[in-house]
């Protein structure tokens, strides 16, 4: 059971306590605190006919009292403004992510603490993933979050190399688009803290976007056989890198860290319905707070 679906059910169950306590609940609270304050101005009155000395200051109590809300009841209706906001907000707006490995390194560190678009892909239903209202399409060079087609229940992250249509090359750690070679810096030379293996960075120009990247020259630019996951049709492979035609209504995506990605090279290309949003921000890292902001 994912988190989308445990957040639905929340805030069904705490919405039918909501509507109860309105409905039903709360009006009678309130009728027995009226009552429960009426008996004791009765009784009151009745003591100070009898000479007695008039309580001061109770009837509030014995009326607040009796209206006071069960604890049952503050953790299910009284939580449910709170958690319907939050399923808006995750549904329909922003999510949070964690990036959990090094596969989009050096962009995105492990643990840094991502804040995903979920509307400039299009206005999609809860839980189900179905788009209702089309607003745009990613663009290559796009971060994007989808769900793993192998395995729907877990989120991947990488970035948009293909968009439908593209033929996609990738021959001795260079990328092609369409027949044209996009232009990468000189090397530098990066540290993976993780593995303290030394990558070489370089910035790429993948259309109008320009973002970080690396290779690892332990690593050949060939995908090995027994590494191929589900291979696409419209994939062909040989000693030198792979070649791809992105077909309609899918996209191909790959890692920053080139050559120590699980992407589209071992498990084809990721269904449209499969996305979730666009990554936008660093919000957190708790180890480098440094991080903190937007990315190419």
């Amino acid at each position: 059971m994912n988190f989308a679906l445990i957040l639905f059910l929340l805030t069904l169950v705490t919405a039918v306590f909501w509507v109860a306590e309105r409905m039903k609940f709360l009006p009678a609270r309130r009728a027995a605190a009226e009552r429960a304050a009426a008996q004791f101005e009765r009784e009151n009155r009745e003591a100070i006919d009898r000479g007695e000395k008039a309580v001061i200051d109770e009837r509030n109590r014995i009326y607040e009292a009796a209206i006071a809300q069960p604890w049952w009841l503050e953790y299910t209706a009284g939580l449910f403004p709170v958690i319907l906001i939050v399923f808006l907000l995750r549904s329909f707006l922003f999510e949070p992510f964690r990036i959990p490995s090094g596969s989009m390194l050096p962009t995105l560190h492990v643990g840094d603490f991502i804040l995903v678009n979920k509307f400039d892909y299009g206005i999609r239903l809860p839980v189900a993933n179905t788009k209702i209202i089309p607003l745009g399409s990613p663009e290559r060079g796009d971060v994007v979050v989808f769900r793993y087609p192998v395995d729907p229940s877990i989120d991947f992250i990488k970035r948009v190399i293909g968009v439908p249509g593209d033929r996609v090359v990738y021959r001795d750690k260079i990328l092609y688009i369409n027949g044209v070679a996009q232009k990468q810096s000189s090397p530098r030379d990066f540290i993976d803290e993780n593995t303290m293996v030394t990558l070489e960075e370089r910035d790429e120009a993948l259309g109008d976007v320009t973002h970080l990247m690396a290779v690892d020259h332990r690593r050949p630019s060939w995908v090995p056989v027994q590494g191929i996951i589900r291979k696409a049709p419209e994939c062909s492979y040989d000693e030198r890198g792979f070649a791809c035609t992105v077909p309609e209504g899918h996209y191909f995506v790959m890692g920053d860290n080139r050559d120590n990605s699980e992407d589209s090279r071992y498990w084809g290309f990721v269904p449209d319905e499969n996305l979730v949003g666009k990554a936008v921000l660093i919000w957190a890292n708790f180890g480098d707070m440094s991080r903190i902001g937007s990315f190419r």
